[in-house]
């Protein structure tokens, strides 16, 4: 039998408003003017203010008398009201409120056109003289291989994929055949099926009276396992040579290039960092302006006001003028709630950078690593009285530029490290001193975790050798041996 009972819960649920700031906030600066851009499209009552003729205030209309909105009947219903979206507050443009557009801030960022990797291939494909079937089997191979220009794929799947896709039967030996004339595109190693054969490829493109190309063939070939672990000392012994004849081949090994396929799309792959913020040091005093895009001159349309405002005094029994009203009345709402964001992401970013900048005030001037303090998320979301997941949606996706570089704000958060002396200082400070340790150490015999762990006790800083390991693998620094150099 069933009981029907009676539950009270207590539930937070955020609003679509709140939704959509949030969104907003994390976006980053060069993504905003998409994101702006798509909401234009969709909201026809959303103008962008900077190509509307903005000569005259929206709210200034000559025909009309200025108190007509205010003597209104009051048989409208108050759910319909036009007030709310004709305030003079909500019409006029915000968006120089906030940062001075620089005239480089407005100017499109310009993109090299150039052939793409698998645009190149292909071309060197076309100049060949190849049968129907080699072609096909070409154009098969080029597209299976990955961005670094390896074919990760197996012969036989892309035998299958050729019967199945192209309608063509072909043979192991075919298949390889067009594949070792791949590998003979530029750039060398394309079309490689692992490092070795990459790697090896290269490498067979050098002068092979080379006693030194030879020995790096040699070496590629049949110790290539104990060249990546740099067991110098086994390659030496087992070859015969001597540590300096080793340097040199290690040399001629390391011009080769492991992913061929990246040169090509590196540039195309590298985003254009545009900072959200600036920081200027005008005689020791500091200046923070917003980037002017992330102030866009947004507006509720007037064409949209005045449409409403007409289906307000309709007569409302209609059911079609019902929905109109209904339909603008959204549109209208929407436009509004968006600047509304906009203008609370700008605020939300000022007000975060501020609270940053003034903590670590000491750094912006100098630009000094040392002079960073032990800063936490939380110590920023208290001075700014918000909760610390919109700190960190700042801190993530946000860029400042300095008089020292253009970084990302997260950088300037780090734990805090407390001294033989009892000082607490970041751990920045120790990351620091950590790499000018290692940058100035003898090559031949690097500094060893535990080495490093007694450099820096001496130094005043008391930390556990598997915490100077975390640190080094955070600055992408390898372990001693592999940093081994003849």
């Amino acid at each position: 039998m069933l009981k029907q009972t009676l539950q009270q819960k207590l539930l937070q649920k955020l609003s679509p408003q709140q939704i959509q700031f949030i969104k907003l906030l994390q976006v980053p600066t060069a993504s905003l003017d998409a994101r702006i851009k798509e909401e234009l499209e969709e909201n026809p009552a959303l103008e962008d203010g900077s190509l509307a003729n903005m000569s005259e205030p929206i709210e200034d209309y000559p025909d009309k008398d200025p108190d007509e909105y205010d003597n209104r009947e009051d048989s409208y219903d108050e759910e319909f009201s036009v007030e709310e979206y004709i305030q003079d507050d909500d019409s006029k443009d915000y968006g120089n409120n906030y940062a001075n557009d620089d005239e480089d801030e407005n100017k499109e960022i310009p993109i090299a056109v150039q052939s793409s990797f698998f645009e190149n291939l292909q071309n060197q494909l076309d100049l060949l003289a190849l049968s129907d079937k080699q072609y096909v089997i070409g154009n098969q191979l080029i597209g299976s291989l990955d961005d670094d220009g390896y074919l990760r794929r197996p012969i036989l799947s892309l035998i299958d994929d050729l019967a199945f896709s192209q309608n063509i039967i072909a043979e192991e030996e075919e298949v390889y055949e067009t594949l070792g004339i791949i590998q003979e595109f530029d750039p060398p190693g394309v079309g490689a099926r692992d490092l070795q054969e990459c790697l090896l490829l290269q490498l067979k493109r050098k002068d092979q009276n080379n006693s030194i190309v030879i020995q790096a063939i040699e070496i590629v070939k049949n110790y290539l396992d104990e060249f990546t672990k740099k067991h110098y000392d086994k390659i030496e012994k087992q070859l015969n040579i001597t540590s300096d004849q080793l340097k040199h081949i290690i040399n001629e090994i390391l011009k080769l290039n492991p992913k061929p396929g990246d040169t090509a799309t590196a540039s195309g792959k590298q985003l254009h960092i545009i900072p959200d913020f600036h920081i200027s040091n005008n005689d020791g005093v500091l200046h923070l302006k917003l980037n002017g895009r992330n102030a866009p001159e947004l507006r509720v349309s007037r064409s949209y006001q005045e449409m409403f405002e007409h289906y307000e005094k309709a007569e409302k029994s209609d059911k079609k003028m019902k929905e109109a009203v209904q339909f603008v009345k959204q549109k209208l709402d929407s436009a509004k709630w968006f600047i509304d964001s906009i203008k609370q992401r700008q605020q939300t970013l000022l007000k975060t950078m501020n609270a940053i900048m003034r903590f670590q005030y000491d750094y912006f001037l100098t630009g000094d690593d040392r002079m960073l303090k032990p800063m936490i998320l939380k110590d920023i979301a208290e001075e700014i009285e918000m909760d610390i997941s919109i700190v960190s949606r700042v801190a993530n996706s946000k860029y400042v530029q300095t008089e020292f570089g253009t970084f990302l704000l997260k950088s300037f958060f780090s734990e805090a490290i407390q001294t033989d002396s009892g000082e607490e200082v970041s751990n920045k400070e120790v990351k620091k001193i950590l790499e000018e340790c290692i940058s100035n150490e003898n090559k031949r015999k690097p500094l060893a975790d535990e080495k490093l762990t007694e450099i820096l006790k001496e130094k005043g800083y008391s930390i556990a050798r598997r915490t100077v390991a975390k640190y080094r693998e955070a600055m992408n620094i390898p372990v001693a041996r592999l940093r081994k150099e003849l």
